[in-house]
């Protein structure tokens, strides 16, 4: 059914004695739903062109395998600057954060330590305060046989690891991390169409 014939059906409807609430239900509910998807459109193609100050929501591209396979070289996503200033970063967050290494960098990594926790590695398997820790996100295609630990992550800290665990620079390697050091929430994948979805 084309939008030409729903529309004219919706008007004869209309005129009819009694009328159909149904028919108006759903005509409203189309109208709405286009609506939002306008609204939502229009909101995505200014924060990828700039027309909005990044200071809320910032687009940040994917810039080495570390996180395979959740993300993929190239991958862009929408970071949420904002959303730590109402809340405390929790375990499986995807953030973006200032290297502590002192280059400079932008990372990306998954928060797997929040303070207090004492993070654990053997032979490729994170445990948390004693705890095998789940991980469906990792990448089995790259098996880690890492070890590291037990550390117990200090306050006002995170511990970060990246999901491609056998080929990540995370904090193994320089240790837990500033929780000011952090930018943002990664919250969805917006490019290439094919990656399209939420994290």
């Amino acid at each position: 059914m084309t939008d030409k014939h729903f529309h004219k059906r919706g008007f004869e409807t209309d005129t009819t004695p009694e009328g159909n609430p149904q028919e108006q239900l759903h005509s409203s509910k189309k109208s709405g739903g286009f609506l939002e998807f306008l609204i939502i459109l229009l909101v995505t193609f200014a924060l990828v062109f700039g027309f909005v100050r990044p200071f809320v929501v910032e687009a940040f591209y994917i810039p080495s395998e570390s996180m395979v396979p959740t993300l993929e070289i190239g991958d862009r996503v929408f970071v949420n600057k904002f959303v730590y200033r109402f809340s405390q970063p929790e375990r499986g967050n995807v953030v973006v954060f200032k290297s502590v290494e002192g280059d400079g960098q932008e990372l990306i990594k998954r928060i797997v330590g929040v303070p207090g926790d004492e993070i654990r590695v053997r032979n490729g398997v994170l445990f948390v305060n004693n705890e095998r820790w789940e991980e469906s996100y990792v990448n089995d295609a790259f098996p880690d046989s890492s070890y590291y630990g037990p550390v117990r992550v200090p306050a006002d800290e995170v511990f970060v690891m990246g999901d491609n665990r056998g080929n990540s620079r995370d904090s193994r390697f320089f240790g837990p991390i500033p929780i000011e050091s952090i930018e943002g929430k990664a919250f969805v994948v917006f490019w290439p169409p094919p990656h399209v979805g939420l994290l």
